[in-house]
């Protein structure tokens, strides 16, 4: 973490105990056991986990920071970037280039040329 965590969550009987970071960084000097300890940050806070957790945890981190690097490494563009004027995120981008109804209207004329060249 960039700054020292607000609390910090540790399981004691199974249960979570709160400490603050100085009282954590106390009993982690005085008892060398907390040095073997896992932690995993959440909202601020340290939470005391499991090896399978802190496994998975960071290798989704791991996995997007390099999803976010061949983002950037080939210019690609999120569609959650596009919003309206109200900030909200867009579900679709329009391509003005390309007449929708237009491209409708040719199909079906081309599927009845077809269908009438053939019943003919």
């Amino acid at each position: 973490m960039k700054y020292a965590p607000r609390k910090v969550y540790i399981k004691e009987n199974n249960v979570y105990v709160e400490l603050s970071y100085t009282d954590f960084c106390r009993r982690r000097q005085a008892d060398q056991s907390y040095m073997d300890k896992l932690f995993i940050p959440v909202q601020g806070c340290l939470l005391e986990v499991v090896r399978e957790q802190y496994a998975d945890f960071y290798r989704d981190k791991e996995r997007w920071r390099y999803l976010q690097k061949l983002d950037t490494n080939h210019s690609l563009l999120s569609l959650e970037g596009f919003t309206d004027s109200e900030g909200n995120v867009l579900d679709f981008v329009v391509d003005e280039a390309v007449d929708v109804a237009e491209t409708v209207v040719h199909g079906e004329r081309t599927e009845e040329a077809e269908q009438t060249s053939y019943g003919a």
